[in-house]
């Protein structure tokens, strides 16, 4: 009965030490040292590899610490994977240096597999010996001095960027200088009046002359006799805004007679204009038919308010004599 107990036990023993061995199996890591001596400040390249089985379980990759026994990581490359099945490499590289001379270890990096219903278990890398020893030095020879500035020969190469830089200078200037030599404007000539300027006064009164020829009246029709008051009206009113630089075009009648009013220079016309304004506006407004002398008289008024207001020139005595 004792020795079924032991043997049931043993089994149970061994199946599980197998069952361990096997997991254990799936997963292996290995690492190799490029050198196994460097001078001070040199650096050794130490490749790390990982075989694992992902159906195992999760591989759990090692801390690799900045620094160990005065050594120092350089860098550490990108962990880079492939894939072949359920099997999965990993690699990476590490540059270690050192900047003590003596003899190193490069310990163990323990990585750990996690499996799916048994304990986690842990896999590692060897250690390694690595040697930093200093340049070696000539003591039988003398110090030598510091060597002055030496002086390199230089050719055409060396200055190829700015010869190629001064081209496009001298390319891009005279670009510019043709485009504006082309598209230069030329200044039109201004035209010197030939014949005596006309005044301000003679201008007006000549529109008014004009408009008195053209005896729009004389049609007898109500247009007829609304457009030459308005053409009348619209003189005035443009004379007005040149003469005193006062505007006059979209003001009412009554607006333009107050304006009037208290116009130092105006105000002594206001009697006039607005007898031509109030006759204008039963015409155009009330379609009122004035009589023909009253077209003649509104006429005779516009010009006398030209003539009264024309500007005073002066003259000065010292320029005169």
């Amino acid at each position: 009965m004792r020795t079924t107990i032991k043997k049931t036990i043993l089994f149970i023993c061994l199946w599980l030490t197998g069952h361990s061995v096997a997991i254990a199996q799936q997963s292996s890591v290995s690492a190799k040292l490029d050198v196994n001596k460097i001078a001070v400040g040199d650096q050794a390249r130490l490749f790390i590899e990982v075989i694992h089985n992902g159906k195992s379980g999760t591989l759990q990759w090692a801390a690799i610490p900045d620094t160990f026994n005065t050594l120092e990581v350089v860098e550490k490359g990108r962990i880079d994977t492939t894939k072949q099945g359920d099997i999965v490499t990993l690699r990476q590289r590490l540059l270690v240096t050192g900047f003590d001379s003596g003899m190193y270890v490069i310990p163990p990096f323990q990585f750990s597999v996690i499996a799916s219903g048994t304990q986690p278990y842990v896999i590692q890398t060897d250690s390694f010996s690595l040697l930093v020893q200093t340049v070696a030095v000539d003591t039988s020879k003398g110090f030598v001095g510091i060597k002055g500035i030496m002086q390199v020969k230089s050719t055409w190469k060396d200055y190829i960027w700015l010869i190629i830089g001064g081209i496009v200078l001298v390319l891009l200037t005279a670009f510019v200088v043709y485009y504006f030599r082309k598209n230069k404007k030329v200044p039109i000539p201004v035209q010197e009046p030939t014949g005596p300027v006309e005044t301000i006064t003679e201008k007006y009164i000549r529109l008014l002359n004009e408009l008195e020829g053209r005896k729009l009246w004389m049609n007898g029709s109500v247009e007829s006799v609304k457009l030459y008051y308005t053409e009348l009206t619209d003189v005035l009113r443009v004379y007005i805004e040149e003469r005193f630089r006062t505007a006059m075009l979209e003001l009412t009648t009554d607006e333009i007679l107050t304006k009037v009013r208290h116009h130092k220079e105006m105000n002594s016309q206001h009697d006039i204009l607005a007898s031509i304004l109030y006759t204008a506006d039963l015409a155009k407004f009330a379609r009122a038919q004035p009589l023909p002398a009253e077209h003649m008289r509104a006429l005779e008024n516009a010009k006398q308010f030209v003539y009264n207001t024309k500007p005073v020139v002066t003259t000065n005595p010292e320029q005169a004599s």
